[in-house]
């Protein structure tokens, strides 16, 4: 297919002070750039939204550049190449990238990952097999240092990372595997189609109270999502020498003011705990081992996922991000072109 002279994409309108609104988002047409030598000309055909984007749409210093207003959100997507200058790609191969938020992207070579849509769908690769599922795997198993026999605490258990983490706790050996969602159906759901030992709704009564009852011989790992009330609870709850995988602390992404740390963090020292934070990038070497491992629970149907896909294209993205950010989806958050 030939590329038309004209796309849209979605800009940071202005920055949010809080939760987010529709107001900081702006839909616009843009001249489709001809890809130069070394690039590919891809057509989008769905994109992910996660949280770590509420953190680049404030002017703050942090592991990654913030979006700039007037200008385009970037995010991981999956597209067909309509035009290629670089060898090594063709017209019509499917690849993945970071320029999501976009109807079309023109992309350098080296920041383009084929992927093979017989092998899995092509939202997959933006989920259980793509980014969240090597951030599940390298918390648990670079981060955390999993050993067969712990007890583990997953925290936002139903999201795209969630989902991942504690079933490969489960697959590896972890006795006993625990997770929080914030509604029954998602508790539901991490019980009788993941296999968690038990989970439990974080809105019906504290966290702490919650976590003892479902962990009354405590935890090892913590692979940590939320923040908040969620760490001070794994805090209280873990062993001598547990070990906490931090990955994000969406309960606090919309402050408007600082908040405060966990009012138990004292318990660290005599616990021996190790409370460390990761990025996935700096995980990058475990990527064939996770592919090999993760993609053979899934092949086996020993894994299993499921993916929350806004159709209706690219105006529709902003809506799915919001409701991401409200907990609205169960699994990875899809938008399809």
């Amino acid at each position: 297919m030939t590329a038309p002279s004209t796309a849209q994409e979605i800009r940071l309108a202005s920055r949010p002070q809080g939760v987010p609104t529709p107001e900081n988002f702006e839909l616009v047409a843009v001249p489709v750039e001809p890809p130069g030598e070394g690039q590919v000309l891809v057509r989008n055909l769905v994109m992910s939204v996660d949280p770590y984007m509420r953190g680049r749409m404030n002017d703050a210093k942090s592991y990654v550049a913030p979006f700039e207003v007037g200008k385009a959100l970037e995010g991981g997507a999956v597209g067909e190449v309509v035009v290629s200058n670089a060898p090594g790609f063709a017209v019509g191969d499917k690849v993945l990238h970071g320029l999501g938020w976009r109807e079309y992207a023109t992309v350098a070579a080296e920041h383009v990952v084929k992927v093979d849509p017989e092998r899995a769908p092509l939202g997959a690769y933006l989920g259980v097999l793509g980014m969240p599922g090597l951030t599940a795997y390298a918390g648990l198993v670079d981060v955390a240092g999993l050993k067969e026999g712990d007890a583990v605490f997953v925290s936002g258990a139903a999201g795209a990372v969630g989902q991942v983490a504690g079933q490969v706790a489960k697959l590896r050996g972890a006795r006993r595997v625990v997770g929080s969602a914030g509604t029954d159906a998602k508790v539901a759901y991490l019980v009788d189609e993941l296999g968690f030992d038990a989970a439990f709704n974080y809105k019906d009564a504290p966290v702490t109270e919650q976590l003892a009852a479902a962990a009354p011989d405590g935890i090892d790992v913590f692979f940590d999502n939320v923040g908040g009330d969620h760490l001070e609870a794994a805090i209280a709850s873990f062993n001598p020498h547990g070990r906490a995988a931090l990955c994000g602390a969406i309960s606090v992404y919309n402050a408007t003011t600082p908040q405060p740390g966990p009012r138990n963090l004292g318990l660290a020292v005599g616990k021996r705990l190790t409370l460390r934070g990761f990025l996935v990038r700096d995980h990058a070497h475990l990527q064939e081992r996770f592919v090999r491992e993760v993609g053979g629970w899934i092949a086996e149907g020993r894994l299993r996922y499921t993916e929350t896909t806004t159709e209706g294209g690219l105006a529709k993205a902003p809506g799915a991000f919001l409701g991401m950010l409200r907990g609205d989806n169960t699994g990875k958050a899809l938008v399809t072109f």
